[in-house]
């Protein structure tokens, strides 16, 4: 079964689905640019990981020896009760840190095995604050000071997009942006919304190769199938994070309209 919007699906950005839908599309972008790209350059897919700090914890202490100050008794010197309390250990479950591994892909020279392009597509963790977002920034900071191209595909709606300015104000749902190193700080950025397909984008590469197109919209489309993820989606259901106001009526409708045309 096919997605039923025309472009990102809203619902492939559930926490428990996620992952799943991020690493299948790395691959899947990997596939589709390795024979194209040969002989003159091979597509790798590298991965970070680092564990995450545990959730706040807060710790609360009671003792297990109490002393308590003496009640008066009307003798000449004071006595000190002391009161010792037995307790039974009660099972506890700490927040343990979790590892986070993120693939992403370098487009790599055959001939001198230089990184090209780097291709990260964002997780929920590089948009929230945190030690995820702290190593995704040192990351993209490092790539777009060397001669490497950047291409940054956000598919997510939650969370703090990554920084850039513009001379005008740009809303959007998703993002990617291609910087290529001869043009830099000036990029470019590919805003979309929930009712418009993924655009197609260009790779860029070295300076005399023609730049592939990237039609990302078709390689989702073509994952979501083959993944089965209708299978694992509740569409009765709305999709977390919510959507806004009009784009969840638009959505409902949407859904109504190819339910009742099956």
């Amino acid at each position: 079964m096919p997605s039923p919007f025309p472009g990102m699906d809203p619902y492939l950005e559930q926490p428990n689905l996620w992952p799943n839908v991020h690493n299948s599309l790395i691959v899947a972008i990997r596939d589709d640019l390795a024979s194209r790209l040969r002989p003159r350059y091979y597509v790798s897919i590298e991965e970070r990981s680092y564990l995450a700090p545990a959730s706040d914890l807060t710790l609360f202490l009671r003792p297990d020896v109490a002393v308590v100050k003496p009640q008066p008794t009307g003798l000449n010197e004071p006595v000190a009760i002391y009161a010792t309390t037995r307790v039974e250990p009660v099972p506890v479950t700490l927040p343990m840190p979790e590892e986070i591994r993120e693939s992403f892909l370098e487009v790599r020279t055959v001939e001198d095995d230089r990184v090209v392009t780097v291709l990260e597509i964002l997780s929920p963790t590089n948009k929230k604050p945190g030690k995820g977002r702290d190593l995704y920034l040192e990351k993209r900071m490092a790539v777009l000071a060397s001669t490497a191209h950047l291409v940054e595909i956000d598919l997510l709606r939650a969370g703090e997009p990554m920084l850039m300015w513009s001379e005008t104000e740009i809303e959007s749902d998703y993002r990617i942006l291609i910087s290529p190193r001869p043009r830099r700080p000036q990029a470019d950025l590919y805003p979309f919304g929930l009712r418009q397909p993924i655009p197609t984008f260009p790779l860029p590469l070295q300076k005399g190769d023609e730049w592939p197109l990237v039609e990302l919209n078709r390689l989702l489309r073509e994952l979501y199938d083959r993944a089965g993820y209708d299978l694992r989606i509740d569409y009765s259901q709305d999709p977390e994070p919510p959507l806004g106001e009009e784009d969840a009526a638009w959505a409902r409708k949407r859904l109504e309209q190819l339910s009742r045309s099956e």
